[in-house]
């Protein structure tokens, strides 16, 4: 073998290949730490976004908003999913290095991993609650549209939205503790001015714009869009600022995250 300077850093994409065995092992752990010693386990996956559901079904009656042509479980829970899929991702994503500093400080491998298997169980637990929508659906006797086959589309968009904002934040954590207060309070406040309990059409057409430039107001109205159809217009402006703002912030985190990768070892 010969050791070269830079050698690492050229192979560093490589390496996450290599050690996949252990990106299925830390996911794995994640998982099954999550839901260990709990009596209800996996079903509070479920439990979750019904709960939301349900207040934001109640929100959309005291508020007196108008009808959108679908029943207000199907359109509030159509918007829990990807808000749930962000949130809970970013969540687990920018703690997961202080989470495991044990692992960190004692072995090397690539640090990317630990986001990645963060991400992970975050998309277990949405793929629990998209049957559950199915499951809405079918009760209320109401098909997807066609456009279906865009939703994956929408999925990636919130898991690179999550990851990348993620693993920005992580890396700040490591250095800076007080961004673990930071977090909770982005993921509270995000809840109540993305278009969760309300949709897009519902805000007037002057402030529109000013929702938009939230990232995940195009990705819950792209996913309403793609099971609803009609009954769930589709904003390209939204979409667009969507996309842009993600793919920065994808392209942000990651850079910051490798640039400070290297003494999170010493300072974790």
């Amino acid at each position: 073998m010969r050791i070269e300077a830079g050698r690492a850093s050229r192979r560093y994409w490589q390496d996450l290949w290599t050690y996949r065995e252990l990106l299925g092992f830390l996911a794995w752990r994640d998982l099954s730490v999550r839901y260990k010693q709990t009596a209800l386990g996996v079903a509070w996956a479920v439990i979750r976004p019904a709960f939301t559901m349900l207040v934001f079904i109640a929100f959309r009656k005291l508020a007196a908003l108008p009808p959108s042509g679908v029943p207000d479980a199907i359109l509030v829970l159509s918007a829990v999913l990807p808000w749930q899929l962000f949130s809970t991702a970013f969540s687990e994503v920018s703690g997961c290095l202080v989470g495991n500093a044990n692992l960190i400080s004692k072995v090397y491998f690539p640090r990317f991993l630990v986001p990645l298997a963060a991400m992970a169980t975050s998309v277990i637990d949405f793929m629990v609650t998209l049957a559950m929508l199915a499951l809405v659906m079918a009760w209320f006797g109401y098909a997807p549209t066609d456009k279906v086959v865009m939703l994956p589309l929408f999925v990636v968009l919130a898991a690179c939205l999550a990851l990348g904002a993620g693993v920005f934040f992580a890396a700040l954590n490591v250095q800076f503790r007080d961004f673990r207060y930071v977090v909770p309070f982005v993921v509270q406040a995000g809840l109540f001015v993305s278009p969760v309990a309300f949709t897009l059409g519902d805000v007037p057409e002057a402030w529109r714009w000013l929702v938009a430039l939230n990232p995940v107001t195009g990705i819950i109205e792209g996913f309403r869009w793609c099971l609803l159809g009609a009954n769930a217009p589709f904003y390209p402006l939204a979409t667009l600022t969507s996309v842009a703002i993600t793919l920065a912030m994808f392209a942000l985190g990651v850079w910051y995250f490798r640039r400070t990768e290297r003494g999170f070892a010493d300072v974790i």
